[in-house]
């Protein structure tokens, strides 16, 4: 039985509630041989709930979530819906700088995070946080370890246990207004901004995008690993709830991981960034699997070429659907459907979805007719409420009548079909991340045999855009592109270290001194192409 189509006015708890009261033995995620029931799950986020009430936690307080997709994040997701507090989802892969920023900016009460991930000891970093932050009282941990030595540090499952039977009082929610979470992207600036979403911006959202791909109960959906995600929390972990899907949950990115996954459990949707499917088609024709139970894959975070939707298409599920998506908007903005014709689902972005108005506009702000290239500004139900703590930023992203301006440029055709030409400002979109080069270019010229440094993205069919760093070394200077990596891989999260590394003897400029970034990025695309030729 879905709840598609019933809403308006919903919060994000009564959502899980309906549903584990509709369904409570229906199975709701599969992970690492375990199956959680959305009974289950939802008996124990309630105790979460009353456990963090204990400790203070209230309406309106941020819960940090630095973990990795597993169902510890999905329970502590929806406690604190039930609590009405609001999510703060972050990559566990962050710096520690940018971590420690984004806790104090968020002003973070409390953070449920993974004890140790891919070798960092998060124990470690949380303990001289708790020192530095004086917002951040409580640190609730995901994992093994005893934990004795402070009186603010709890471990996961003890919460669970010491909240089971317990009660808490229930916020009187305005789903329009209050938050429901704070995620952070790099936007068009390259600094980190909180964007500030509603229950009714993500629920909103999330039901139109299963119901525009025909999500059901008999789904079992695969490939949302990055839980942090707007995507992730929205069509992939709440549209399933809407649907009555199971999820099969992986905590990390890996193609044959997930191949292995689809086999076994008869997948039926995979959601999933274009570099993931790439890497498939790789693997599929390595070591092929029984993938015949997948019907539908959709793929968002990144444009995907004609070439790589045919190639899925006929290597790994019968359809793809396309979606554009952003974190400003809740997820999706269009997408196609499977009614679509062939050659709308393999060249275009799809259509808005319902509610959703799309317009393109000139530089002066004026719109467009059909069939023009100019930026593309969004109204709808998940435009988000703002940038956290950021008037200005946020009202310099919005025209005078509300619409959200992307910094993409695009064109809807006569049909209302979105097309993406490119963007306004400079911004490489990797594996679905946003990489901004002056960020990269920073940490670069900080190196003593670099004299001058140039970041641009070049097409890659595995990362959607692959960072290339363009270097002049210093005269004299020996250096090899590894030690560049490794140099910007202290500092900078994985997915914005180069991947690709160009000494040069000078670079093009303009008459003003200027790098000629555009001529600059055609001369390694060339170059790209030629050695993979």
């Amino acid at each position: 039985m879905s709840l598609i189509g019933r809403v308006d006015g919903s919060s994000i708890a009564s959502v899980l509630a309906t549903r584990a009261t509709l369904d409570p033995q229906g199975i709701f995620l599969y992970f690492h041989g375990r199956t959680f029931t959305y009974g289950e799950v939802d008996s124990r986020a309630e105790a979460l709930a009353a456990a963090l009430h204990g400790l203070g936690i209230e309406a309106g307080d941020r819960i940090a979530l630095v973990l990795p997709a597993c169902p510890e994040f999905v329970i502590s997701m929806f406690a604190a819906a039930k609590l009405g507090a609001t999510i703060v989802p972050l990559n566990p892969r962050l710096t520690t700088p940018e971590l420690k920023y984004m806790l104090r900016h968020s002003e973070a009460a409390c953070a449920i995070s993974i004890e140790e991930y891919y070798g960092v000891e998060y124990l470690e970093i949380f303990e001289e946080l708790l020192v530095q932050l004086p917002e951040l009282q409580y640190l609730i941990t995901v994992g093994e370890e005893e934990l004795w030595y402070d009186d603010r540090v709890f471990q996961f499952e003890d919460m669970i246990s010491a909240g089971m039977g317990r009660d808490y009082p229930s916020p009187e929610l305005d789903p329009n207004t209050d938050l429901f979470a704070i995620l952070y992207t790099s936007g068009t600036t390259g600094k980190p901004k909180g964007v500030a979403l509603t229950h009714e911006n993500v629920v909103s959202t999330a039901s139109s995008t299963v119901q525009a791909i025909g999500l059901g109960p008999d789904d079992r959906v695969i490939g949302v690993t990055a839980l942090f995600h707007v995507f992730g929390i929205g069509p992939g972990l709440l549209g399933s709830v809407f649907a009555g899907a199971a999820m099969v949950l992986q905590d990390e990115f890996d193609a044959a991981n997930t191949l292995d996954l689809i086999e076994r459990h008869r997948v039926t949707v995979q959601f999933g960034i274009p570099t993931l499917f790439m890497t498939e088609l790789y693997e599929q024709a390595q070591h092929p699997r029984d993938l015949s139970s997948l019907r539908l894959g959709v793929a968002a975070g990144a444009p995907v070429s004609d070439e790589v939707v045919r190639e899925v298409q006929r290597s790994i599920c019968p359809l793809l659907l396309v979606a554009y998506s952003l974190t400003e908007t809740s997820s999706t903005v269009a997408i196609t459907r499977p009614s679509d014709s062939g050659e709308k689902r393999r060249f275009t972005l799809g259509r808005p979805l319902d509610g959703t108005s799309v317009r393109v506009l000139e530089t002066d702000g004026t719109e467009l007719p059909v069939e023009s290239v100019g930026e593309i500004a969004i109204s709808g139900p998940g435009v988000m409420n703002g940038y956290y703590r950021q008037p200005v930023e946020t009202s310099a992203s919005f025209d005078p009548d509300g619409y959200f301006m992307t910094g993409d440029l695009g064109i809807v055709d006569e049909e209302g079909y979105v097309h993406l030409v490119g963007r306004r400002k400079e911004v490489i979109i990797r594996s679905g991340f946003n990489v901004h080069p002056r960020e990269v270019e920073d940490r670069l010229q900080a190196h003593p045999a670099v004299r001058e440094a140039a970041v641009v993205g070049v097409s890659d069919q595995v990362f959607g855009e692959a960072i290339c760093a363009c270097i002049v070394p210093v005269e004299g200077a020996i250096v090899t592109g590894q030690e560049i990596k490794d140099w910007c891989r202290v500092t900078l999260a994985d997915y914005k270290v180069p991947d690709l590394v160009r000494f040069l003897d000078d670079f093009p400029l303009t008459g003003t001194g200027k790098v000629r970034r555009v001529e600059l990025a055609r001369m390694i695309q060339a170059e790209h192409q030629s050695r993979r030729a």
